[in-house]
């Protein structure tokens, strides 16, 4: 989309001030305007601006913002993916902070600095064309992804990958830390695949005695060994037409590794005590918390079977370094277990949220789902505490003073300012740099400062 097909809408009934603005767009953008709330509308419908710049004091009431809340719900109905800007006076605060929660992406105070304004609706319509190009996507593919939850850019990597993986019938190996989702992953990449009407199997190569481990995978003939009392059907087999995934595959014994190498090679498996082969139409996925090229090269796992299983590596991202995740994952384990056990419960409480926010989470997101789902278990209060979460009293410190109901909006609330924080943290206090870097306006940021009461912090040296 070039330059000159981009259209911004400037909502604003001082005639003068609306010309002075649409001049300082006007070389860039196809500039419309508008003196009211009924007048934007109407361009949103026709036009379809993909951005729009909205005074919030609109007549017949300049003076208020009703008019101009008014607008910002009605534009955003007509067209959820318009990027909405809002400017007001400096003193209304109350009804800025109701537009951002309408659906307005950012927002300026009168007298607002051109430059900024500027690179604000540039950053606007960056933001509108990725949301008009996800949408545009064929949805098919992402009905295998539901769950797998996260809006942090290492997700949305996996994502990507996922999708491109998911057509090609070669191996892939999960790399990630216990708890991260590898096997989540895996049925996602099997979903998506010309085999998900196949079945999924899934093994932990750790859980079997390794002498019970061969007979699992590729099944026994009756009498075959002691205790072989009937036939049995290894894992292999039945995964026929679909995929088997080899869960903590680095800890197959050397015995193991070679005969799971000639299935790469042949495509078929000998039951023990058979006297035929099978030949087995499976996908092979294997994932591990370790690394199996280290592993190699530490003469613990064979070379030729490293290569032949890693055509491809998915490598799944550590909770710690998913930021902003933590709030959607808590969000919908509370919500699903609350659902599932019967339990009113309210949201998360201050305690709560500091904890989670202080926690390293060394288990991922597995750990976060149990300890949400002890919580929905144990919780006697309408609202979760850290002890609810199995954590102490010093892990909640930098909770607020009281230990009040936090639902939806408020544990949202509690997440962003701990993303605020660490921004602050990182850019050694520099407001602008931290707003950079959190996508929205040095003023945005300044705001959410003075609401949330944070002080700006230099980071240590």
């Amino acid at each position: 989309m070039s330059l000159k097909e981009k259209s911004l809408l400037i909502v604003e009934d001082d005639e003068g001030l609306r010309g002075q603005i649409k001049w300082a767009f006007c070389r860039d953008y196809n500039v419309y305007e508008a003196g009211d709330r009924a007048g934007a509308l109407d361009i949103v419908r026709t036009s379809r601006p993909q951005v729009v710049l909205l005074d919030l004091g609109l007549p017949p009431a300049p003076a208020e913002s009703s008019e101009g809340i008014a607008a910002v719900r009605e534009i955003l109905e007509a067209d959820p993916l318009v990027r909405v800007v809002v400017v007001s006076g400096n003193a209304d605060r109350k009804n800025i902070f109701r537009a951002l929660e309408l659906g307005a992406i950012d927002y300026f105070t009168k007298p607002a600095d051109l430059d900024e304004v500027r690179a604000t609706v540039k950053r606007a319509f960056y933001h509108y064309g990725l949301d008009r190009e996800r949408s545009s996507l064929p949805e098919g593919p992402e009905e295998g992804l539901e769950e797998l939850v996260g809006k942090s850019a290492p997700m949305q990597e996996v994502f990507t990958l996922i999708k491109k993986i998911a057509g090609v019938d070669v191996p892939v190996v999960i790399l990630g830390e216990s708890g991260t989702g590898k096997e989540l992953a895996s049925r996602a990449i099997h979903r998506l695949s010309p085999r998900k009407d196949g079945p999924f199997v899934a093994i932990n190569c750790s859980a079997i005695p390794e002498n019970l481990l061969e007979a699992e995978l590729f099944g026994h003939e009756k009498g075959a060994f002691t205790g072989a009392v009937r036939k049995k059907i290894g894992r292999f087999e039945l995964a026929q037409g679909g995929t088997i995934l080899l869960d903590e595959i680095a800890e197959l014994s050397a015995t193991m590794q070679v005969k799971l190498l000639r299935f790469l090679q042949e495509h078929k498996i000998e039951p023990i005590g058979g006297r035929e082969t099978i030949s087995v139409d499976a996908r092979v996925m294997a994932a591990s918390n370790k690394n199996l090229g280290e592993l190699v090269d530490r003469g613990m796992f064979r070379e030729d079977l490293y290569f032949r299983l890693c055509v491809i590596t998915l490598e799944m991202p550590p909770l710690r370094e998913r930021n902003g995740d933590l709030e959607l994952l808590a969000l919908k384990f509370l919500k699903d277990y609350s659902k599932k056990f019967g339990r009113n419960i309210k949201g998360f409480g201050d305690s709560a949220i500091s904890a989670m926010r202080n926690h390293p989470w060394p288990g991922n997101v597995r750990e976060l789902e149990n300890r949400v789902k002890r919580a929905v278990v144990l919780g006697r209060k309408g609202w979760i505490t850290a002890e609810d979460l199995g954590f102490s009293v010093k892990a909640a410190e930098g909770a607020e003073s009281h230990e009040g109901p936090a639902g939806l909006l408020e544990a949202k609330e509690g997440f962003e300012k701990g993303i605020i924080k660490d921004a602050l943290l990182r850019n050694k206090g520099v407001v602008s740099r931290a707003a950079r870097e959190l996508g929205i306006s040095r003023q945005h940021l300044s705001g959410l400062l003075l609401r949330y009461g944070i002080k700006k912090k230099k980071s240590p040296q």
